[in-house]
């Protein structure tokens, strides 16, 4: 018996995959690519756990099955049986969850950008209110978040914000942000009591690594210039701050630290995580010609959720989420609509591979 399907054989191999990694690291047989195989064998840790004791519980219930025989222990073993078929099918939707093909760049740590989209003043301010929104879930997290760049408004809003993220499987939790964020609400600046709607736009980038993307130095335009802070205020006198343009694909990029030479390293690994998710999303629309169905596709044009602060709820329109909670959701408790997207993807991945 396998679960949905699966042949036996691919279990198999898969075993055998993590023996032999065992096996040359026990020895010091990689050599250099001992961090390479230490990743493979970690990965691959949680579904040969999966798989043993989904043989576990196979070879259980043959032994009980074969107990029937005996008189004696034919009450025990129907006994056996009936908890052992119980516990299967759990047992088999957590092997299949763990054979479902991974992103690689789930585990990576990710870029987070924010744009005010329609709605003017108001939309810049909701754009700091989703900026505050992902620090406090990244605080809870213990995750790393840096902002890299920022250009705030007269009004406290912001105009544009880019943030780096660093800590344990973050592009795999916030993956599922990307696209229109839109709120309903009675603006501070509305005298009338009017309810508002205006939208931000959320777009999570998987970091690129070195050997992602290589970049011709040709294709290149770099300036500096004199940073400036919100409202036009210059942070300081120098000409430090750091704009590139990718000239073939038209990316621009600019970082404002007080260190051009930090600023020249941001920028470029802005550039190469942006030229990187561009790629990515090449590759997935060549494989699938319907990503707007996917929870996980990162359509940006996508209007994927809503807070109405009046009614105080949230709605995710991927999966038809509506959560009674906005007042905390607002202060950085996306758990449990971030599980219920990853359990849907997961789903529609299972559907599939089952098809």
């Amino acid at each position: 018996m396998t679960p949905g399907m699966v042949p036996e054989e691919r279990l198999h191999q898969i075993t055998q995959r993590f023996q032999f990694l065992e096996a040359s690291m026990a020895d010091g047989a990689a050599g250099g690519d001992i961090a390479a195989l230490a990743k493979e064998y970690s990965d691959l840790r949680p579904v040969v756990e999966q798989i043993a004791a989904w043989h576990t519980l196979v070879n259980d219930l043959a032994d009980a099955q074969e107990m029937l025989d005996d008189p004696d222990m034919k009450e025990l073993a129907g006994e056996e049986i009936q908890r052992l078929k119980e516990a299967m099918p759990e047992a088999e939707h957590a092997l299949q969850l763990t054979l479902l093909p991974r992103d690689a760049a789930d585990a990576r740590p990710a870029m987070l950008e924010i744009r005010p989209g329609t709605g003017g003043d108001e939309a810049a301010l909701f754009a700091g209110d989703l900026l505050r929104m992902y620090l406090r879930y990244c605080e809870a997290r213990g995750w790393k978040f840096e902002i890299i760049e920022e250009h705030g408004t007269e009004l406290g809003g912001i105009k544009e914000v880019v943030a780096h993220i660093k800590g344990e499987n973050v592009f795999a939790r916030l993956k599922y942000e990307s696209g229109v964020h839109r709120v309903q609400r009675v603006p501070t600046t509305e005298s009338g009591g009017r309810i508002h709607t205006s939208a931000a736009t959320v777009a999570v980038l998987p970091e690129a690594e070195d050997v992602d993307i290589q970049i011709n130095t040709n294709d290149l335009r770099i300036d500096t210039m004199r940073s400036s802070g919100a409202g036009g205020q210059h942070v300081n006198t120098t000409d430090s701050a750091v704009r590139i343009t990718h000239i073939p694909s038209g990316i621009v990029v600019t970082s404002s630290e007080k260190s051009q030479h930090r600023n020249r390293e941001i920028a470029m690994q802005v550039l190469k995580t942006r030229l990187f998710d561009m790629e990515r999303q090449r590759a997935d629309d060549e494989r699938s010609a319907d990503r707007a169905a996917q929870v996980g596709s990162g359509d940006r044009s996508e209007r994927i959720r809503t807070y109405n602060f009046p009614q105080g709820r949230m709605t995710d329109h991927r999966i038809n989420l509506t959560l009674y909670k906005l007042d905390a959701v607002m202060a950085g408790d996306l758990d449990e609509v971030i599980d219920a997207l990853t359990a849907d993807d997961q789903a529609r991945k299972l559907a599939e591979m089952g098809a």
